[in-house]
């Protein structure tokens, strides 16, 4: 099942109002807990802006898998700065402030307490997960660095670590010892239009072998950046995250 209900996000505009989508299994028991980026294409096609969605309660009420899942919309007309930790440029088209702070502040302080408070979740750290894509996968690294206090595991796919490849590896150096990443990547994203995705996806790795923490690196062959290849990846995703997925 899957419930919703509006929330008053601090945009980088301003106070909106957004549309938070939570799947609920289908037992009702207490358990753990995965908070998704770019929730307007968690579950529904017909929301996405993209033409297609992860499909995540499909997935999800398939494989009977106990996880609770909280996903915010995005500011559409501002996601570059609402999901970016840091400024970057790359022309006039591609510009964020880096206000990504203000959202990990809000969701881990306020929208976190409301959903643990409403829906009887495991809250604790160690049940508590993050995960998103492209820009959202960058969030994902870095509320795994940040607020690691709260998120015990991430699913970082396609992770928008171009905008900038030493900050981005940096993000690693500060995950917990016991933390854990998931982190892949399509080799069809490849593109001249962002130069810096090799040398960044090799700093990443590099850091992730430095680090020596638990952590999966998957180059997918020929998966292009899209929902439709995100979707593939849940299994993968979910079994990091601990939980048995039927083949």
């Amino acid at each position: 099942m899957i419930e919703e209900f509006t929330a008053i996000v601090p945009a980088p505009a301003g106070a909106e109002e957004r549309i938070v989508s939570v799947y609920i299994p289908k037992d009702g028991r207490p358990c753990a807990v995965l908070y998704l980026f770019d929730g307007q294409t968690a579950f529904f096609d017909e929301r996405s802006p993209y033409g297609g969605s992860l499909r995540l309660g499909e997935f999800l009420d398939a494989n009977g898998i106990p996880l609770l899942v909280v996903g915010v919309a995005c500011d559409r007309k501002n996601r570059l700065t609402e999901y970016s930790p840091f400024p970057f440029r790359v022309n006039e088209n591609i510009v964020s402030e880096g206000k990504g702070k203000v959202f990990m502040d809000w969701l881990t302080g306020t929208l976190k307490p409301h959903i643990d408070g409403r829906y009887g979740t495991h809250f604790d750290r160690a049940h508590t997960f993050i995960m998103g894509s492209s820009m959202g996968g960058l969030m994902a690294m870095y509320a795994l660095a940040e607020y690691g206090h709260i998120f015990s595991r991430a699913v970082s796919m396609s992770a928008a670590v171009w905008t900038d490849p030493e900050k981005s590896a940096a993000f690693v150096k500060k995950f917990a010892p016991d933390a854990a990443l998931y982190f892949d990547y399509g080799t069809a994203e490849m593109s001249a239009l962002f130069p810096n995705q090799r040398p960044a996806l090799a700093a990443v790795r590099a850091a992730l072998g430095e680090w020596g923490g638990e952590y999966v690196f998957e180059m997918i062959r020929g998966a292009k950046h899209t929902e439709k290849a995100w979707r593939k990846r849940l299994p993968a995703a979910m079994r990091f995250l601990g939980f048995s997925v039927r083949d």
